[in-house]
């Protein structure tokens, strides 16, 4: 999708354009599917291990170079990840806000394609 195709604010909320009108996100939807499913009550520990075999597909993509396989883990994860956050009682959105609080500010280096925050950089400098 160009960046000229991509919907607008405006879009979502228009019927005709909007594939989520009405305005429904996907964590959403996920979590009304774990409810249908009496997956929200359910043992966080055992979605917790799902999330570890979701990663080994994630693995699988990346050895294979699998492009498809990678799109479809980490679809997985963001499913899993979604339900864990309402069987612990909060959202993923919740998870998402936290986390970019923590780094919206971050500094830091790319060393060897892995960014490295600023608070870390000694350290990480000392390795090498």
């Amino acid at each position: 999708m160009t960046k000229s195709e991509q919907l607008t604010i405006d879009d979502f909320l228009n019927e005709e354009k909007s594939p989520y009108y009405p305005l429904e996100t996907r964590a959403e939807l996920i979590r009304e599917w774990a409810i249908e499913r009496n997956l929200h009550t359910a043992d966080s520990t055992k979605q917790a291990l799902k999330l570890g075999e979701e990663m080994g597909e994630l693995f699988e993509g990346f050895a294979k170079g699998n492009e498809d396989l990678l799109k479809d883990a980490i679809g997985d994860m963001y499913v899993v990840l979604t339900i864990l956050s309402q069987q612990r009682g909060f959202t993923i959105e919740e998870c998402i806000d936290l986390a970019y609080e923590e780094i919206k500010d971050r500094k830091g280096k790319m060393i060897d394609g892995v960014f490295v925050k600023e608070a870390d950089l000694n350290e990480v400098l000392a390795c090498e």
